[in-house]
Formats: C-alpha cells, sequence, structure tokens
C-alpha cells in the first residue's frame, strides 16, 4: 500500500513539474527571447566581435527542417552502429562464458 501512494505522489509531482513551465510561459516563444538557447547567444558574441570565417560551407540545406532531419539521421546511425557493436560484444562476451 505504501509502494502504491509513493508511485501516485511521484506521478502528481511529474505533472506539477511538467505543466508549471508550460504555464507560465504560455504564449511565448523565440521572438520574445525564450527558448533561444545557448548557440544563439555564442552566435550573437561571435558576430559583435568582428569576427569574419575563413572557409564557406560547400552545401547548405534549403531549410532548418531538412537540417533537422540530417542531424537526426546521424544521430540514428550513430547510435546504431553504437548499439550494434555493443550487442555484439556483451554476446560474445556470454557465449565465451558459456564455453
Amino acid at each position: 500500500m505504501k509502494t502504491r501512494n509513493m508511485n501516485i505522489i511521484l506521478l502528481a509531482l511529474v505533472v506539477i513539474l511538467s505543466i508549471i513551465p508550460l504555464a507560465m510561459y504560455s504564449g511565448l516563444g523565440e521572438d520574445e527571447g525564450y527558448f533561444g538557447g545557448a548557440d544563439g547567444a555564442a552566435s550573437d558574441v561571435i558576430e559583435a566581435s568582428g569576427y569574419e570565417p575563413w572557409f564557406q560551407s560547400l552545401w547548405e540545406p534549403p531549410s532548418g527542417e531538412i537540417e533537422s532531419l540530417l542531424f537526426a539521421l546521424q544521430a540514428a546511425i550513430g547510435a546504431i552502429i553504437i548499439g550494434y557493436f555493443l550487442g555484439y560484444w556483451r554476446a560474445e562476451a556470454k557465449h565465451q562464458k558459456d564455453d
């Protein structure tokens, strides 16, 4: 019975902690400076310092959505490769243990 009560309390806390930020920033977005992130702030500081890049990109994605897609695809491919090798090594160790 104690674990059930504790689970209900923890679930209520998670719900409350999820709703509070949504209520605080309701209707506010990047135009007002919320959720801008560190990348935007860093690029503003770099541009203000007068820095000029010493090379140009070979190819720029036509939109931010395609850029995000390529980034997610790169992360997925990396995760698949890492997962494959971790699974392979774990199965190999288990097979050696059985022998």
